[in-house]
C-alpha cells in the first residue's frame, strides 16, 4: 500500500480508539441511551451533509425502509449503548480490548451464516486466542468479587456481536452507494434509540463545554467522517488491508484511557490485549501465508 493508504488507516484505527475515551467523557453528564442517541444523531447529520452535497441518489422504497431501520439498530444504535452501559464500571481501554474481538466473533457467525465463510483452522485458532483475551481480562475482576464488572464486560461483549451479525446482513445492501447506506442506517438508528433514550433518561441537559466537544467529536468526526473515509479507502485497498484498523484502535484505547483518563493500566490489560491481537494476526493470516510463499520461494530451483 501507499503511505498515504496506511496513514488513513492509523488515522482511524487512533481515531475509533478515542472514541472509548469520549465516551467516558460524556458519561459524566449523559445516560448511557443518550449517549448512543447523541453519536447516531450527529453522525447522520454529517453524513446526510456529504450526502446532499455530493449530489448522490437515493433510491429507499419502504422495504428497504424498514430493513434499514433493523440494520442502523444493530450496527450502530445498539453497540454504541452497550459500550456505554459497559463502561459505566470499566474503562475506556478495557472497553476498547473488548472491542478488538469482533473479528473473531465475525469468524463465528460468518460459519454458521447461510452462504458465509466457512472457519478455516487457522482463523479458529485466531477464535480462541481473542476468547483467551477475554478470559484474562475478566479472571481478576472474578477474583476481586467486582460483580457489576464483570457484568459489564459481557455487556459490553454483545457490541461485537451486533457487528458479527450486522457484517453479514449488510451483504443485502451491496447494492447501494456505501456513504449513503450509513446515512439512512444511522437515520434509522436514531429514529429507534431516541424514543427510548428520552423515556429512560429524559432530555439530555448538557452545562459543560467538554460534553459538547465529545458529541461533535464523536458524532462527526469519529462517526460521520470516519465512515466516509473508510468507505473510500476500502477498495483502494481491500478489505484485508482495512482490517489493521482493528490492531490499532485497542491499543490507542488503552494508551488514550491510561494517559488522559488516569485509568489503571494492570499486566492483565496488556496480556489480554496480546492474546486478542495474536488472534487478529491469526485471522488476518497474512503473515503465515507470506512465510509459506518465501518457504516455497526458496525451495524453488535458482535458473
Amino acid at each position: 500500500m501507499a503511505l498515504k493508504y496506511w496513514l488513513v488507516i492509523c488515522i482511524l484505527g487512533i481515531g475509533w480508539g478515542m472514541s472509548f475515551m469520549f465516551n467516558a467523557i460524556l458519561l459524566r453528564e449523559l445516560g448511557p441511551l443518550s449517549v448512543s442517541m447523541g453519536r447516531v444523531g450527529f453522525g447522520a447529520l454529517g453524513c446526510w451533509v456529504y450526502v446532499l452535497g455530493a449530489r448522490l441518489h437515493v433510491n429507499l422504497t419502504f422495504g428497504r425502509a424498514a430493513g434499514l431501520l433493523g440494520f442502523g439498530v444493530l450496527s450502530y444504535a445498539a453497540p454504541f449503548a452497550f459500550y456505554a452501559l459497559g463502561q459505566q464500571h470499566i474503562g475506556a481501554g478495557v472497553a476498547g480490548i473488548v472491542n478488538a474481538t469482533t473479528p473473531a466473533f465475525a469468524v463465528v457467525v460468518s460459519h454458521f451464516w447461510p452462504g458465509g465463510e466457512r472457519a478455516t483452522l487457522l482463523k479458529s485458532l485466531g477464535v480462541v486466542c481473542g476468547f483467551a483475551g477475554i478470559v484474562v481480562l475478566s479472571l481478576p475482576v472474578l477474583n476481586s468479587g467486582a460483580k457489576s464488572e464483570f457484568w459489564a464486560i459481557l455487556l459490553t461483549l454483545c457490541a461485537p456481536v451486533c457487528y458479527a451479525f450486522s457484517v453479514n446482513i449488510a451483504r443485502a445492501f451491496r447494492d447501494m452507494t456505501p456513504v449513503v447506506l450509513v446515512a439512512l442506517a444511522l437515520t434509522g438508528a436514531t429514529l429507534a434509540i431516541a424514543p427510548l433514550a428520552l423515556w429512560r433518561e429524559g432530555v439530555p441537559h448538557i452545562t459543560r463545554i467538554e460534553t459538547w466537544a465529545s458529541l461533535a467529536m464523536i458524532g462527526f468526526v469519529l462517526t460521520s467522517a470516519a465512515f466516509i473515509a473508510f468507505y473510500w479507502l476500502l477498495p483502494k485497498v481491500g478489505p484485508t488491508n482495512i482490517s489493521t484498523v482493528t490492531l490499532i484502535a485497542p491499543v490507542s484505547a488503552l494508551v488514550l484511557g491510561t494517559w488522559v483518563l488516569n485509568e489503571t493500566l494492570r499486566p492483565e490489560h496488556l496480556l489480554g490485549m496480546g492474546a486478542i491481537l495474536v488472534g487478529l494476526l491469526l485471522i488476518d493470516g497474512r503473515i503465515v501465508r507470506r512465510r509459506q510463499r518465501d518457504a516455497v520461494g526458496k525451495d524453488q530451483p535458482k535458473g
